[in-house]
């Protein structure tokens, strides 16, 4: 499962010490090494973005990433909140 961060996260730093941008192809996991570069694809339309690792999380159960706003937009998950991913890296 996918999510993405609220807007209130613009201009804070992430994990790795960028400024975060909802404007930005970035993401959030756990474990993966920041620099690593996936491809997200949402299981309900298949539409597929590529994005960069900058940060930790998310920290909710079962979420595997959050994606910024424009990395869901591009995926069309904004209207849904949460869906069903596949990350290739």
């Amino acid at each position: 499962m996918a999510s993405f961060y609220s807007e209130s996260y613009n201009g804070r730093k992430t994990a790795n010490g960028e400024i975060y941008r909802s404007s930005k192809l970035t993401a959030a996991h756990k474990t993966l090494p920041f620099g690593t570069k996936v491809k997200v694809t949402n299981l309900s339309n298949g539409r597929s973005v590529k994005v960069r690792i900058n940060d930790r999380g998310p920290f909710i159960t079962g979420r595997i990433i959050d994606l910024t706003r424009a990395a869901a937009r591009k995926i069309d998950m904004e209207n849904a909140g949460v869906v069903k991913v596949k990350i290739r890296y």
